[in-house]
């Protein structure tokens, strides 16, 4: 029996690893500054964000057209176009398409859609032996754990860590710390499985419903190689990866790499239209593309919480983020960790499963600040809570309604009441301040005091001192 997801116990316990937030406070700071490096420029950098919040915001206007669009110029540059509504259905599809090629190993690029899916575990135990080639999730695969953050999944090991991964989990190799060398070892390890792959599948960084084009972004040219160097190419995305033109691509490549890595551009660029055609010299055979929806087509009819659904996936907010940088990816338990995971997720899988997620914010703004296509998180996470705790019957978010407290929902009541009730309000002020310093430390109050000063308050309260000191109409 799965183990219920515990969002506070997770925290404590990543609190408590010295080790990972050593790591993270190692890695985070440097994501922040080349960004800020790269985007020195204020008025420019708005400019950018500006065009990318409107291409995205346009895009989602008309997506169900640009969907069409998609699937018919996909179709006829010869890439075969699928449709998933869940993730049992894209998993089965990827099944489907691999079996009738007679495939058993595949190799894989980086896709946050695939762990969206589970598919690694869904494929393993359907006899199919399943490579990440993306250097962060190659690591992370053989410690047998989900990626830490969105675009950096092995972020939360240091070089240590993964040389012993490495020599642990390798045949034949030695412990070292040396970075090349841990890279050569890669390096030499997955140059087999391409060779030998009957299919790779990818991710999609934007679906370009002009041309039918799919684009890759990518660093390590693994993602090359998983959709040109096997016979079967497999591309899974998002529903929301549409792009209308390929002239909408460029503001948004470029806040994507600056974003994420602190980059001008990436090292690679893979734009893939078609199948090895007569003549060419490389190239899979075959090209499908799953398109998944996933509950995406619910959070697009919000017109409120549509904006979820600009993301870019850069990571940004994560690597600014004061929670995230200090409990790392895992504790959030779900695929999509940081502020954008605050929101997608409980959207995606029901407040009643995860709306606990949108409590770990201070909403200082930080992630909205950075966001490239200007998504109001903060904005958002007040709509979730408020559906989380709404009164039954009240918010359209599927599991609305289940962290109401009747407790709480008291306690607020009667601060409502001593709030819009003058004599009560008196009489809460002179309580407050002949008892305030010396609040129980317990329960909630308990947990606040862990980490904050005991508030002192005033003896008199100001109406009090006011009016005993003569002035009028107080």
């Amino acid at each position: 029996m799965a183990k219920a997801f515990d969002f506070k116990a997770n925290v404590n316990k990543a609190l408590a690893d010295q080790q990972l937030r050593g790591n993270f406070a190692a890695a985070m700071g440097g994501f922040v500054l080349k960004r800020r490096a790269l985007l020195s420029d204020p008025e420019e950098t708005e400019r950018l964000r500006a065009a990318v919040r409107a291409i995205r915001r346009r895009t989602l206007a008309k997506l169900p057209k640009l969907l069409q669009k998609l699937e018919e110029n996909c179709t006829k540059n010869g890439i075969h176009v699928h449709w998933a509504e869940t993730t049992d259905e894209a998993n089965a599809l990827v099944l489907s398409i691999l079996r009738s090629h007679n495939a058993t190993r595949l190799v894989k690029g980086k896709s946050m859609v695939s762990e969206e899916m589970h598919l690694n575990h869904f494929l393993e135990a359907h006899g199919i032996e399943v490579a990440e080639t993306d250097l962060g999730e190659f690591i992370i695969q053989l410690a047998g754990e989900p990626p830490s953050h969105i675009i950096v999944p092995a972020v939360h090991k240091n070089r240590r860590q993964v040389g012993e991964i490495f020599h642990q989990h390798l045949p034949d190799t030695p412990l070292t710390e040396d970075i090349p060398e841990l890279n050569a070892i890669a390096r030499k390890t997955l140059r087999r499985k391409y060779m030998e792959a009957d299919a790779g599948l990818s991710g999609v960084n934007f679906a370009v419903a002009e041309t039918g084009t799919l684009c890759l972004v990518e660093n390590e040219g693994n993602g090359r190689m998983c959709t040109t160097a096997p016979p079967l190419h497999i591309a899974v995305a998002g529903i929301e990866k549409v792009i209308e033109k390929l002239e909408d691509i460029h503001p948004v490549y470029r806040l994507l790499t600056a974003s994420a890595t602190g980059q001008l551009i990436t090292t690679y660029f893979n734009m893939i239209t078609s199948p090895r055609r007569k003549g060419e010299r490389d190239g899979p055979d075959e090209i499908h593309l799953i398109l998944l929806d996933n509950g995406r087509s619910d959070i697009l009819a919000d017109p409120e919480l549509r904006q979820t659904l600009q993301c870019i996936r850069c990571g940004s907010c994560l690597n600014h983020c004061p929670v995230y940088t200090r409990i790392g990816g895992h504790a959030y338990g779900h695929v999509y960790p940081g502020p954008i995971g605050k929101i997608l997720t409980p959207q995606m899988v029901g407040l009643d499963e995860a709306g606990k997620l949108t409590t770990a914010s201070s909403l200082c703004n930080a992630c909205e600040e950075v966001c490239p296509a200007m998504i109001p998180i903060p904005d958002l996470l007040r709509r979730l809570r408020s559906e989380l705790n709404a009164p039954s019957g009240e918010g359209t978010v599927r599991g609305h309604g289940a962290g109401r407290s009747c407790t709480e929902a008291a306690v607020w009541k009667g601060w409502q009441l001593v709030n819009t009730t003058p004599k009560l309000n008196e009489l809460a002020t002179r309580m407050a301040g002949l008892l305030g310093d010396r609040l129980p430390a317990v329960g909630p109050l308990g947990a606040w005091m862990s980490a904050r000063t005991r508030p002192k308050l005033a003896r008199k309260s100001l109406h009090r001192r006011c009016r005993e000191e003569g002035v009028d109409d107080v």
